[in-house]
């Protein structure tokens, strides 16, 4: 269904929506601009983040508010005018991980947040009814914790033959002539084919030089995800349903976070044939798998009492690695932990961080901290993954003292003065989710 939460007069109108395409899942819709309201646009707005940095134009969401009405007025009036200009990305380069390393970020305008998340409301709502349960990335309702529980669930009693597979660069990849193509399929109305083919081709300004892509989802953009899924359902999903799992021997399953995924297979055999039609499948939508990357993991469950077979791997998926080990009983059980690239970028960022700004007040280091730490546990305090968390906070408290002694003009802090330090500055300890616990 539509997002329940949209408020007010919308809510009928994208559940009109929803109920038409779930209805007539082979329906195209042609006048969907209609919906594209100043009430859509004002839920929209209310949706938008205000506090991220600003675009091109350097117009700050305060400022848009300032004549929010009259700002939302306008842009309907240019967005179904055909008159609005997609204004370039800004790009900038934050830290990867490790070293030096950097990774670009697009930052849109304020005003092209809005219209693009009102967009966004409307092909939910179509979009939403013909997505599969095998997708949870960037979706209402589905997270990443979710798409865990079910491949936990899916591996605990027998385990199998994990194809881990990883599409290069995907969001810089994606064709837009397929795109289009695969959009046509549900929505023919040419106000909002006409918005995000600007969107697509709207450019990134980098150091005052504007460059066009000619592929790729939106950097940066609100909409950027949803048509990722929207590829991703027709290449992957669909086909995996309709073309891959009729002709598979035994049982399989799909386990789809928006570009990253990872198939299960109980048929050994059934996993080398999948494993070799899909380069050929993606490679017909313009993508290409990374050769070392996407592998095939034997992940059997061990016999009770015995070891592992030799060969049995382990894979990664969200940020966790997934491998068999024994629970506090002695049997076999799925295990999960801290991928060690999730570890190492999570690290680096604080070690930044602290670097950066050694020179505040302890109090006001604490509290920028302290958030940080419980952002931490709160994705990655899965049961059994204490470990990892007592040894990020343990990391965490040996950057901070690392930076807190090379204040200058300071004597080095000692780990005795430190220890002093943090009982009255003390950080978060490693805590489990709570719906791990109560799993």
């Amino acid at each position: 269904m539509a997002d329940a939460s949209t408020s007010g007069t919308v809510s009928p109108e994208l559940h009109r929506i929803a109920e038409t395409a779930r209805e007539r899942p082979e329906f195209a819709f042609f006048s969907l601009n209609q919906y594209l309201t100043t009430g859509l646009l004002r839920e929209a707005y209310r949706r938008t983040r205000k506090g991220g940095a600003t675009g091109v134009d350097g117009r700050s969401a305060d400022q848009y508010a300032e004549d929010l009405e009259g700002n939302l007025q306008r842009l309907l009036d240019r967005a179904k005018s055909g008159t609005y200009r997609a204004p370039p990305v800004r790009r900038v380069f934050i830290p990867k991980g490790r070293g030096d390393e950097l990774r670009p970020l697009g930052i849109p305008t304020f005003e092209d947040k809005v219209l693009q998340r009102a967009v966004v409301l409307i092909l939910e709502a179509i979009y939403e009814q013909d997505f599969r349960p095998c997708s949870y990335g960037f979706r209402p309702g589905r997270s990443a914790h979710q798409a865990l529980a079910g491949l936990w669930e899916g591996l605990r009693r027998r385990g199998g033959w994990v194809l881990e597979v990883d599409i290069r660069k995907f969001f810089d990849s994606v064709d837009h002539g397929h795109l289009r193509g695969i959009l046509r399929h549900r929505v023919r109305d040419g106000v909002i084919l006409r918005l995000i083919a600007k969107w697509l081709h709207a450019g990134v300004m980098e150091e005052g030089q504007v460059h066009y892509p000619d592929r790729g989802t939106p950097q940066g953009g609100v909409i950027s995800p949803l048509l990722a899924n929207i590829f991703l359902h027709e290449v992957l999903d669909v086909w995996w349903e309709k073309e891959v799992v009729p002709r598979l021997s035994a049982e399989a399953r799909l386990y789809r976070y928006a570009d990253d995924f990872v198939m299960v297979f109980q048929s050994e055999a059934d996993a080398k044939r999948v494993m070799a039609v899909l380069p050929k499948r993606f490679g017909k939508y313009g993508l290409t798998l990374h050769p070392t990357k996407t592998r095939l993991v034997p992940f059997v469950r061990p016999p009770d009492g015995g070891e592992p077979p030799d060969g049995t791997g382990t894979f990664d998926l969200l940020g966790f690695t997934h491998f068999w080990g024994k629970s506090r009983e002695g049997n076999w059980v799925v295990r999960r932990k801290t991928a060690r690239s999730r570890l190492a970028r999570a690290l680096h960022a604080i070690n930044v961080w602290c670097r950066d700004h050694r020179h505040w007040k302890v109090a006001e280091q604490k509290a920028a901290l302290y958030p940080k730490l419980l952002g931490h546990y709160a994705y990655y305090g899965l049961i059994g993954n204490h470990p990892a968390l007592s040894r990020f906070h343990a990391r965490v408290l040996r950057v901070w003292r690392f930076w807190l002694s090379r204040r200058s003009g300071r004597a080095r802090l000692t780990w005795e003065a430190f220890r002093s330090l943090l009982r009255k500055h003390r950080l978060p300890l490693p805590r489990l989710r709570a719906a791990s616990l109560r799993a």
